[in-house]
Formats: structure tokens, sequence, C-alpha cells
């Protein structure tokens, strides 16, 4: 069980249903004067019971928000960026807990997935998936393998960016197809990246970031585990970066895939 924001969030929930909820109980049949007011806890608890409890249904259940602070799924996402997650979509979890309670769908080649990091489940990742269950991956000269089949890139161009982003500059940019999704990956040109093949176990993922020179992802620590999936990205809902001047508003809005 991880003690964060989901841990509180709940625990409030709890704490101020049950002293709300506790009130009316006892003061339930009970004649009330006119001029007696309420405990000031229980005027709290009243007050915030809802709010928190409609917060942690939307955020449990169905999106919650997440900052982008890295630019390893650039230039897909960039520093910068506020997207939504849908939870629900690879199944619904009980807060906290994360136990499946009600099975969806499961994801495809090529979804942006947030999850739990293996080696710390308390600090969440963002990749696309790139191997389901069974599939031999290979990562071989910055190119990607899949069940012995290279994956076709076409070149774009160079990078260009502002504020964070624009220490990539200059990248390669390529446009490449996993499944039924087409986005576009990063190459740094003379940058060494990890190589090898990689099998992956059933009920695990493989995931690798965009910007491929610059991604710590399945290549260095290995699947993800189906039951350290967060949710399936698909907002970018604004856009700010501190070092830039203003909010792009061009990226507000923007559906990702």
């Amino acid at each position: 069980m991880d003690f964060d924001f989901e841990f509180f969030l709940l625990l409030g929930t709890l704490v101020s249903g049950l002293i709300w909820g506790g009130y009316l109980f006892w003061t339930r049949g009970k004649e009330k004067k006119q001029e007696e007011k309420e405990p000031v806890i229980v005027e709290y608890a009243r007050s915030f019971f809802p709010i928190l409890f409609i917060v942690l249904v939307l955020r449990s259940f169905l999106v919650e928000p997440f900052r982008i602070p890295s630019g390893s799924m650039m230039p897909t996402l960039l520093v910068g960026d506020f997207i939504l997650v849908n939870k629900f979509i690879y199944g619904i979890r009980l807060p906290v807990a994360h136990t499946k309670v009600v099975e969806v769908d499961e994801p495809a080649r090529g979804d942006i997935v947030v999850f739990r990091f293996p080696n710390d489940p308390s600090v969440d990742y963002i990749k696309r998936v790139v191997g389901l269950p069974g599939d031999k991956i290979a990562y071989y000269n910055k190119k990607l393998y899949i069940n012995g089949e290279p994956v076709t890139l076409t070149p774009m161009g160079h990078f260009t960016g502002v504020g964070q982003n624009q220490r990539y500059n200059g990248a390669m940019v390529f446009k490449e197809k996993l499944g039924d999704v087409e986005h576009e990956i990063l190459i740094m040109e003379g940058q060494p990246s990890v190589e090898g093949e990689f099998v992956v176990p059933m009920g695990h993922y493989f995931v690798m970031g965009d910007n491929r020179d610059n991604s710590n992802d399945s290549r260095y620590w290995g699947p993800v585990p189906e039951e350290n999936l967060v949710g399936k990205a698909f907002l970018i809902w604004m856009h700010w970066d501190p070092s830039s001047p203003g909010v792009a508003l061009e990226r507000i809005g923007t559906l990702l895939h």
C-alpha cells in the first residue's frame, strides 16, 4: 500500500463521511433547538465530504491529470504538457489497493500508458507500449524489431523546440507505426543507446519512450507488470513551460495517439 495523495484522499473522504454520517445518526429523531448549531468539526465534515468524494471517484475510476516533467516522450509529449489519463480503460481498480475488480480492455501496441514504476511503485512513469505479452522485442542500431520484423521508420526532418524542450533541437524526427498507431519519435545520431533482445513475459508489457535515446524504459529495467498499469493517456489539456513565454495554446486539446 502506497501512502500517497490517493491514500490521503481516501482517508479524508472516509473520516469526513463518518463524522457527518455519525452525527446525523446520533441526532436522528432528536428534537433540535432552533439556536443549536452543529459542532464545528461536523460543519467542516459536511462541507468537505461531497467534494472529496467526487474527486475520489473521478480520480480513481474515470480520469486523472498528470504533468509531464521530462522529455522521454518527445516529440509526442513535451516538458510542460498537462495530460488526462483514462483510468477505467484497462479495468476498474480499487483506490490505494489497486486491485482490479472489473475487467474492461487490455493495452494495445502503440498505446501511451501511465504506470507505477516497477522499481519504485510510488513513482508514476509514462511510456508507449511496444511489446505485448509473448512478443520478442529487439533493438539494434536504433531500429526496433517486433517478432523478427523491423518497424518501418519514415524520416520527417529535424526537431525544433522552445524552452526546456530546445535541448533536443536537431534530433532526427521519424514517423513510426505500431499496430494501427502512427506517431513520431526522436533519434539522436551518434548518441549510444542500450541494445539487445527481450521476450515479454505473460501478464507484462514492454514499453519505450518516443525519445528513444533519452528514455529510461523497459530496455533498462524490464517489462511492466499488468497490475502496475494506471491508465491510458488520451488528451493534452494544458501546456505551460516556465522557461518559455506564455501558454502554448496550440497544444491545448491535442488528442494523443
